[in-house]
């Protein structure tokens, strides 16, 4: 493999790739930023912090269901993450209130 890099149609066709941009252009993209909430994302961080306050589960799946995910893609598994927290959190309350008052 040569280490030139070509804009020739038949050399791409072969399987070699063209370079689109200087390499040594260190032009920030969108989702080079860090995530908010230490690094991790508001949907990881209220997961974690839901084990303490569970409303904050309730608070980011309604991110979620609100497509905040849409600001950042990388958002999206610390979101659904906690609306399956959610679901699991309700059913519990639910179950446990149920054997409350049959008993």
């Amino acid at each position: 493999m040569n280490t030139e890099f070509s804009t020739d149609v038949k050399e791409q066709q072969n399987g070699d790739y063209a370079l689109i941009k200087d390499a040594e252009d260190i032009e920030l993209g969108k989702f080079d930023k860090r995530l908010p909430c230490c690094g991790c994302g508001i949907g990881w961080f209220c997961l974690l912090l839901g084990f303490l306050f569970p409303l904050t589960w309730y608070y980011a799946t309604i991110l979620y269901f609100g497509n905040y995910y849409h600001k950042d893609p990388r958002e999206r598994a610390g979101l659904e993450a906690n609306a399956i927290a959610a679901l699991i959190c309700t059913i519990a309350v639910v179950v446990t209130v149920a054997v409350i008052l049959l008993i």
